[in-house]
């Protein structure tokens, strides 16, 4: 005779337990909005589980988000594993007539970009070989500059050259949310940046779809830093 009041009992604490779930994934969603639309850089996934109740399944929470804010005026895109808010691709157009115009890259600073991130990791060597001439340190310096080329590491090889690859910045600017994305050979045909008369076995290398340093590269030391100039030798105050 008590099975009906079990059942009803049992009914109640479900669906209590189901609230509950439905408030904590519903204030999961706060933070992590919160977090993004906060944050001047793309925030990881990683970053949010740390702030937000501990079986909180984050990558579905980003998700659902993505979905919301699919059809709005900003969108939230992934970028290189990351998570950040953008102007929505159709209205950039609107945000741009008010902007200072981003100094254009030269053709060379284009090609080497492009060298770059098809065959990172790359040395200046190799890119030179790649493009037939010798390549100008302003070139790699405007890169480096716009925060879209960083310094990967040093070849295990004689000289021990520095290897040169894409950053985060780059993916962003360009509206890549990781290297696969990069067009293929009848996307860059279709813009125009490749001759209809380029050669039957031309073909475009798979970027390194990882940011670890592979077999035959080391990292890059406090020592390489300053033999880089990018940091002062020790000793020295940079205060000076």
């Amino acid at each position: 005779m008590t099975e009906p009041h079990d059942d009803q009992h049992d009914n109640e604490h479900e669906a209590a337990v189901s609230e509950a779930d439905d408030r904590r994934a519903s204030e999961a969603e706060r933070i992590a909005e919160a977090l993004v639309f906060a944050s001047a850089q793309p925030v990881s996934e990683a970053f949010i589980a740390e702030r937000v109740a501990k079986d909180i399944d984050v990558a579905a929470i980003m998700r659902k988000l993505k979905a919301d804010y699919a059809m709005r005026g900003v969108n939230l895109v992934q970028i290189d594993g990351a998570w950040a808010f953008r102007t929505a691709a159709d209205l950039s157009f609107v945000i741009r007539r008010d902007e200072s115009e981003v100094r254009k890259l030269s053709r060379a600073a284009l090609e080497v970009l492009a060298i770059i991130a098809y065959h990172q990791p790359v040395t200046r060597a190799e890119i030179e070989d790649i493009r037939g001439v010798q390549t100008s340190k302003g070139t790699l310096d405007v890169l480096m500059e716009s925060g879209w080329v960083r310094f990967r590491g040093r070849r295990r090889t004689p000289g021990r050259p520095v290897t040169l690859g894409t950053t985060r910045d780059f993916l962003d600017h360009f509206g890549l949310e990781e290297l696969r994305d990069l067009p293929g050979i009848e996307e860059l045909k279709g813009a125009g940046l490749l001759s209809g008369r380029i050669p039957a076995n031309f073909s475009i290398p798979s970027p390194l779809m990882s940011d670890e340093l592979t077999e035959d590269e080391d990292p890059i030391t406090q020592m390489d830093l300053e033999e880089l100039g990018l940091l002062p030798p020790s000793g020295e105050s940079s205060g000076d």
